[in-house]
């Protein structure tokens, strides 16, 4: 089920020009593909100097792993069914989650940039472990043609919870 621009500013904590996806173009419990064309945009929010590096990519797929905990946590409460309904589009963003990444382990640059990119981006994260506090994700940001980034990533999944540790 593909989830549009709209729905992903609805669930996430990024919205404006600094939601990065255009789409969730294939999702499970596990794993998640976001595509995105932003990276072309002149104003792109993490452009500096002229040029969005490729470190920035990292950021593409922290949003996805975003948008993945919004879509499992609809599912977990809801259902499936109601996940890519106008009642799930509608939830208000004073309702987001919000995380952080906590870490990131393995990082592979495969290019220099992404605004020399024409192709759109797709990127791919899978959950490989994780619980209702926190996750790890593999992750990579791909091109029509080569792989421009991967690594792996802890996330801590609701920052708004608090701890009594």
């Amino acid at each position: 089920m593909r989830l549009d621009r709209a729905w992903i500013e609805a669930h996430i904590p990024h919205d404006g020009r600094m939601c990065l996806l255009d789409e969730v173009v294939e999702w499970t419990a596990q794993y998640i593909r976001c595509r995105s064309g932003t990276h072309r945009l002149p104003d792109h929010p993490l452009r500096s100097q002229g040029r969005l590096g490729i470190a920035c990519g990292i950021e593409y797929a922290a949003q996805a792993m975003a948008v993945h905990g919004a879509l499992v946590g609809a599912a977990a409460v809801a259902g499936p069914a109601l996940v890519g309904s106008r009642a799930a589009a509608g939830t208000p963003r004073a309702r987001v989650t919000v995380g952080f990444l906590a870490s990131l382990r393995e990082v592979r640059l495969h290019a220099l940039r992404l605004d020399d990119i024409e192709s759109d981006l797709y990127c791919e994260a899978t959950c490989f472990a994780g619980n209702r506090v926190t996750a790890l994700y593999e992750f990579a940001l791909w091109s029509d043609v080569q792989r421009l980034l991967s690594g792996r990533a802890t996330v801590v999944l609701d920052a708004n919870h608090r701890w009594n540790i």
